[in-house]
């Protein structure tokens, strides 16, 4: 698809996603098989709460009915995805860094350095974060300036102290509603 087509299906459907309260974060159309698969990304522009599974069906549906009457895809069958972003998202916007506080990210600076960092605090000029510690040594404090970084992502981190506290109580929780039923 022509660089074209798809700056005209942004402009078609970015209005359509923030009507419904989201930003469109990236489109595709890739092929697969037969058929082309339109992807479209969405977040929320403001909050940490992130996109809905209700958010992305109402969207769903409407750009459905708006590609059914404009077809902008021609005739050729399509399947339309409408997704969130996944947890090692790109970060491109101030807002992605402010939603990662608290998390790990991985940046790659200008002159090539490669860093996982835990992001403490963000402000306009860039992050105040942490780099954890290796084989039992403490975290260092460490400033980076946006202007400094190449690329920033999330960074998947499955035995996060806070996310196991609050596991262990939701799983007795659950464990024990289990075993009333």
């Amino acid at each position: 698809m022509s660089t074209t087509q798809i700056d005209r299906l942004r402009e078609m459907l970015e209005p359509l996603a923030a009507q419904h309260g989201v930003g469109l974060e990236d489109l595709s159309v890739t092929q697969a098989g037969k058929r082309r698969v339109l992807q479209l990304v969405v977040d929320t522009l403001e909050g940490d709460a992130g996109v809905s599974l209700d958010q992305c069906a109402d969207l769903s549906r409407s750009v459905s009915e708006r590609l059914d009457a404009d077809d902008p895809l021609g005739a050729d069958a399509y399947v339309l995805e409408v997704t969130s972003p996944g947890a090692d998202r790109p970060f491109t916007e101030l807002r992605h860094y402010l939603r990662a506080r608290g998390r790990l990210a991985r940046l790659r600076l200008q002159q090539g350095e490669e860093l996982t960092v835990r992001i403490l605090a963000v402000d306009d000029t860039g992050i105040d974060a942490e780099v954890p510690g290796e084989k039992g040594r403490k975290a260092k404090p460490r400033r980076v300036e946006f202007e400094e970084i190449d690329s920033a992502r999330g960074e998947v981190e499955f035995n996060r102290k806070a996310d196991r506290d609050d596991d262990t109580e939701g799983s007795g929780s659950a464990g024990r509603s289990g075993e009333e039923a």
